[in-house]
């Protein structure tokens, strides 16, 4: 009995230690953090005209200050920024006008009603602000969201990359905020376990059927979102930009990258704030399978959890492999931490953090379960019928 306890705990510290070899050296070097926006590509002789669509829902603490980074972009082409007022309260459109007060650049407020059965709000507000903009006919279109603040030259960057790879889709993952306790303990493992879902360089490969996008900056080509259906193909989608990025690497490459030029600021202060914006759409990534979720919570503890109680428990090789896949598993965070000026220290905590993240999916699927799923400022988008 004793002795196959022992071969059952070391068989476990093998599969671990397995299963870390193959996400550091052959997960598409998701850890490393280094698809960024880095490329210095040459300007076109003609610099395509942009139309800004930012959807905001009671974004009055934030609106202005995003607005006016897209107003004062460094852009020589024509650009004009739209925002849709999505059902807001709080003097959103009022905020927006007067931050654009004063500006060159075209500013125009489209005012939305929510959204019609099938739809997200989200969603339904780009769409009419997508058929505001098509009144200019842009060459391509930014969608953004309304806590998202660019640095001044963020569209002649976005512009230049995505002409010089022909990219039907290009996306920069915005910068989150890291500054409360519940930002630091939980922002870069949000980053990490995105890259390691979606490793950025299988994503940037033609070749491979990886998509994914960071919805808060993506700049898509307007021909290549009308081929694919438009907004409408993705209507009812909680996890809206890698389900566009799907349908958009379907008829050309796209590109997706780690940046210091966009960043966020939607503060979230407590971890109960975080908990909320995780739990929203983490069982929708797993398609609402209950099977996936069991699957996903026995991964995840295989993963994260087995080698430090391992290190702490075992004896013999079992414990040596739990302590070096605890560290390796520390070691491969590193370079995220160090994206968002942390100690390393923090990698120690990883499955502690993972736990949370196991935590938060499990409440997702019960907020689903409840019919409260995929809750955002009021409205909840779960039962939204699923497309044909």
């Amino acid at each position: 009995m004793v002795r196959s306890l022992h071969r059952m705990i070391n068989g476990l510290a093998v599969i671990c230690a397995a299963a870390w070899i193959y996400l550091i050296c052959a997960r598409g070097q998701f850890w490393t953090g280094r698809i960024r926006d880095c490329a210095r590509q040459p300007e076109p002789r003609t610099w395509p005209s942009i139309a800004a669509i930012i959807p905001a829902r009671n974004e009055a603490d934030t609106i202005a200050a995003s607005l006016k980074s897209l107003l004062r972009q460094h852009y020589p082409g024509r650009l004009t920024v739209i925002v849709v007022d999505d059902d807001s309260c709080d003097g959103t459109t009022a905020i927006a006008m007067a931050a654009a007060a004063g500006s060159a650049r075209q500013m125009g407020v489209v005012t939305s009603h929510g959204p019609p059965a099938g739809w997200t709000g989200k969603l339904w507000a780009l769409k009419q602000g997508i058929a505001a903009a098509e009144a200019s006919r842009p060459d391509y279109l930014l969608l953004t969201d309304a806590d998202i603040v660019h640095a001044p030259d963020t569209l002649a960057w976005l512009t230049k990359q995505s002409l010089a790879g022909g990219y039907v889709l290009t996306s920069l993952m915005a910068k989150l905020r890291c500054q409360s306790p519940a930002e630091r303990g939980l922002v870069p493992a949000f980053v990490y376990f995105f890259q390691m879902l979606f490793p950025f360089r299988w994503v940037c490969q033609a070749q491979s059927s990886m998509a994914a996008a960071a919805g808060g900056c993506m700049l898509i080509r307007a021909d290549a979102l009308r081929r694919v259906g438009g907004i409408d193909s993705v209507r009812n989608a909680l996890i809206d930009d890698c389900a566009l990025a799907a349908q958009l690497k379907a008829i050309g490459p796209i590109w997706l990258g780690l940046t210091d030029r966009v960043r966020s600021i939607r503060p979230y202060h407590t971890f109960a704030d975080v908990k909320r914006m995780i739990s929203r759409s983490a069982y929708a990534q797993l398609g609402y399978s209950p099977p996936l979720l069991v699957a996903t919570v026995a991964g995840m503890a295989l993963i994260f959890l087995a080698p430090p109680l391992l290190a702490i428990f075992a004896s013999g090789w079992a414990q040596v492999l739990g302590w070096a896949t605890w560290l390796s598993m520390a070691l491969s965070f590193r370079p995220m931490l160090r994206f968002y000026r942390l100690s390393w220290l923090w990698g120690l905590a990883l499955p502690m953090i993972a736990t949370l993240y196991v935590s938060y999916t499990i409440d997702s699927a019960y907020q689903h379960l409840r019919r409260r799923g995929g809750q955002w400022k009021g409205r909840i988008h779960v039962n939204a019928p699923s497309l044909q």
